[in-house]
């Protein structure tokens, strides 16, 4: 990792306290989980493009789905991570975020 981190603000939100405006931890450590959390989301990319045509479900379906494996207790993610994740992974396959 270069000395130059730059995060999406999506992301550090998950480590701001309510009413704070400096994160809860330091940068280079959630510059770390971001990049666990991005890679998940790359990982599933693939998988979560097939579930539709193969099981004949909707988006919305295949990203639930996704939400229980990022959040799966073997991961490591914490919930919001998680749910980061599956926001990415929509972003990624250009489906309607999950969030809003």
């Amino acid at each position: 990792m270069n000395d130059s981190i730059t995060l999406p603000p999506s992301f550090v939100a998950l480590y701001l306290p309510e009413g704070r405006t400096r994160p809860e931890r330091p940068l280079r450590e959630i510059a770390e989980r971001h990049e666990l959390c991005e890679d998940m989301a790359q990982m599933l990319a693939e998988p979560a493009r097939m579930l539709p045509l193969a099981l004949g479900i909707t988006e919305a379906d295949v990203l639930e789905r996704m939400r229980a494996v990022a959040g799966a207790e073997d991961t490591g993610l914490q919930p919001a991570e998680a749910g980061w994740v599956v926001r990415r992974l929509a972003e990624v396959l250009g489906w309607p975020d999950p969030g809003a």
